[in-house]
């Protein structure tokens, strides 16, 4: 299983960014997935989550900012962010559990700052 993340990069506070993250490999299906961050000095945290049903959860500091979605066919798993804060900086990393095995990206960066 090999996780593909792409779509970080520097936006001014205010803007938006969307995330994706792609799921490869010989799998039928990927159960939850979800993305979490990592800002200098901190520990990693959880963002947003979504079960393969399509049920999901998101941290307090990010509710009514950002949406997470997924697309099953693609195996993709997305995080639409916006209203960005300068304290959204983060290197961002998805995650899927697969077949009872959780895989992880290698995670991308996400600058807010002007």
């Amino acid at each position: 299983v090999q996780l593909q993340a792409s779509g970080g990069g520097l936006v001014q506070p205010g803007g938006s960014l969307r995330l994706s993250c792609s799921v490869s490999g010989s799998i039928f299906s990927v159960n939850a997935m979800g993305w979490y961050r990592q800002s200098t000095g901190n520990e990693r945290e959880l963002v947003a989550g979504i079960s393969s049903g399509g049920s999901t959860n998101y941290a307090d500091s990010v509710k009514g900012r950002f949406t997470i979605s997924r697309d099953n066919t693609k195996k993709t798993v997305y995080l639409e962010m916006n209203s960005l804060k300068p304290e959204d900086t983060a290197v961002y990393y998805c995650r899927v559990v697969v077949y009872g095995m959780e895989h992880w990206g290698k995670g991308t960066q996400v600058t807010v700052s002007s």
